[in-house]
């Protein structure tokens, strides 16, 4: 399967084969009088740090490449146009922060985005850390402040955080925090939010892998700290997974339409979850994905549904 989607199939196509095979089995997911996702309500969640609400689907770009700058200019338009605003990127991403700012900047839409960036202590990925790579980071974003700095993947967690305290302070970071995407930083980052006053921390989490909700989910909601989920789809590999099974018919009951919305709604309804960041490169993708922002969340029920219906057929 994993072959057959690289080499013959483009996501929108197995999305459009996965609905009309729903259909097809009479669940009624594309009904005459269904309404269009744009329609639906915009789902925000709030920063407990601040109150401030943020978008509930954004946009991860570690798959950002300068061949594809017009597509990912696209695409951020697109986001910007369908009330989207968190992406996220990193220093050691290669092009990816210069590609978003020279993005920003040429559709002049940087104050209604909110600019998630990371640095290491130049360990885990060599090069310069630190102070010189926050640097780099504000002239590649073209911007003088960065809406939140993380640590990536605790690398260097303890130098770091007084610089990051010391720039929050002075006004040229909003929030600061924390990420890893490794199931072995779990009780690290655990420690972490006990140790330091951070506003975000950033973890895998996606029905396929819900360890983050066994204790670093909890401890974020104790100490009122937001959380990025990243690889909410395990890049893309749910999809391939999904194939063209249809949806379920409740899945109407959430406003699900496909089986990344399906996957996003399930990691955003986590109460501790305050923004998903799939990542993509394309428009047709990204308007799928931020689909999952809009109309009913699903309840504990609910999630508890998904995950059963998940665990037996994938």
């Amino acid at each position: 399967m994993d072959e057959w989607l690289r080499s013959t199939v483009s996501r929108r196509r197995l999305i459009r084969h996965g609905l009309l095979a729903c259909l097809g089995a009479g669940c009624g997911r594309l009904s005459l009088g269904a309404a269009p996702a744009a329609a639906l309500p915009l789902i925000t969640k709030p920063i407990p740090a601040s109150g401030e609400r943020l978008p509930a689907i954004g946009l991860g770009s570690d798959s950002f490449r300068s061949s594809e700058r017009a597509a990912i200019q696209a695409e951020i338009k697109r986001m910007n146009e369908l009330g989207g605003a968190v992406i996220d990127t990193a220093a050691a991403y290669g092009d990816s922060e210069a590609l978003i700012g020279d993005a920003l900047a040429a559709l002049a839409v940087r104050e209604r985005m909110f600019v998630a960036t990371k640095l290491t202590g130049g360990g885990l990925f060599g090069g310069a850390g630190g102070e010189a790579s926050f640097r780099r980071s504000l002239q590649r974003l073209k911007s003088s402040r960065i809406d939140l700095l993380q640590v990536h993947n605790l690398d260097g967690v303890d130098s770091l955080m007084p610089m990051l305290q010391a720039w929050k302070k002075a006004g040229q970071i909003r929030y600061l925090g924390v990420t890893t995407s490794r199931g072995s930083q779990h009780a690290d980052i655990v420690a972490v939010m006990r140790r330091y006053p951070l506003d975000f921390i950033q973890v895998d989490y996606s029905i396929a892998n819900r360890d983050a909700a066994t204790a670093v989910l909890p401890t974020a909601l104790e100490r009122g700290v937001a959380v990025l989920a990243n690889l909410p789809l395990a890049r893309a590999a749910l999809i391939g997974q999904a194939g063209q099974r249809p949806l379920p018919a409740w899945a109407a009951d959430i406003d699900v339409t496909s089986w990344s919305q399906f996957f996003l709604k399930y990691v955003i309804s986590h109460p501790a979850v305050t923004c998903a960041i799939p990542g993509s490169t394309k428009v047709e993708h990204l308007e799928d994905n931020q689909a999952a922002a809009r109309g009913r969340l699903p309840d504990a029920a609910m999630r508890k549904r998904m995950e059963e219906f998940w665990d037996g057929n994938a």
